[in-house]
């Protein structure tokens, strides 16, 4: 079952974010994720803050009580993303640092290109081919 959003953690995570202009904040599934170059490096779920960092700093966070990988569904840990301890939400000092690492090291992932078209954009008329030539009985 998916936590409801916290207002309260929200706005702690909004705090958390440093003053870049490449930081996109959006809402996901009711909850608050930051972008940059179109990847997600940061967001809230529940009352929980979670990160994307490479494996080193991952490592690094993980070690520290209350940390944890990111798991939105039971089991089924996202790849690359770890839970800050809850202690440190709205303690800005160490979650704004790791905040920081999270944009940093997702900064230097190419820029993502959008696939699909954007919403409310006409659809893609379908292709037409012409018929083949039909060849003429000669008698």
């Amino acid at each position: 079952m998916m936590p409801k959003a916290n207002p309260a953690t929200i706005k702690a995570f909004e705090a958390l974010l440093p003053p870049d202009p490449r930081i996109v904040v959006r809402p996901m599934f009711g909850h608050k994720a930051s972008f940059v170059n179109g990847h997600m490096f940061a967001g809230t779920f529940g009352p929980d803050v979670f990160v994307r960092l490479v494996e080193g700093d991952r490592a690094d966070l993980l070690a520290i009580d209350g940390a944890k990988p990111f798991e939105p569904m039971k089991g089924r840990p996202m790849s690359g993303y770890v839970q800050l301890p809850r202690r440190w939400i709205g303690k800005n000092a160490e979650a704004k640092e790791w905040v920081a690492k999270a944009l940093a090291c997702t900064a230097g992932l190419a820029p993502k290109s959008r696939t699909t078209r954007p919403r409310g954009a006409p659809a893609k008329p379908p292709s037409i081919k012409p018929a083949p030539a039909r060849r003429r009985k000669t008698s």
